[in-house]
């Protein structure tokens, strides 16, 4: 049993998801495993991390729209220092994940056909998060 860890900077243009998955299966091919866990955290309290669908980008778009009326800007949040789009932000992030777990199988992450990995930037502004990788396994 081995372990190896990676940081992974994800640019974003402002609220979205971005697609990522090539980024980690690149890593993961170059580090050797057949079997084991990778574990994918994002390091960040405005920003989260989801395993969605890959083939329609309207599914992307139906997830914004959504968290955008459950958690909109410019409600009178009592956390306002950092901009009306950062409570939104922490309200987003809270409801989905910031952790991932997920199977290698035979070298490759187990996911599905229409499954990709996906940082979902809940901030108007552009920014480089760091998303942390960690496999242990042989």
């Amino acid at each position: 049993m081995r372990q190896s860890q990676h940081t992974l900077s994800v640019r974003t243009n402002g609220k979205g998801l971005i697609e990522f998955t090539d980024d980690v299966a690149r890593w993961l091919s170059q580090e050797g495993y057949t079997v084991g866990v990778l574990t994918v955290f994002c390091r960040h309290t405005s920003a989260s991390l989801l395993i969605q669908e890959n083939a329609d980008p309207s599914v992307l778009r139906d997830l914004k729209e959504f968290f955008e009326r459950i958690a909109p800007e410019y409600h009178p949040y009592a956390h306002d220092t950092e901009g009306p789009d950062d409570m939104p932000a922490h309200i987003r992030s809270a409801l989905t994940q910031t952790s991932l777990s997920i199977p290698i199988v035979s070298g490759k992450m187990a996911l599905g056909t229409w499954q990709g990995i996906y940082l979902f930037e809940h901030r108007s502004a552009p920014h480089v998060r760091q998303v942390v990788l960690h496999v242990v396994g042989d």
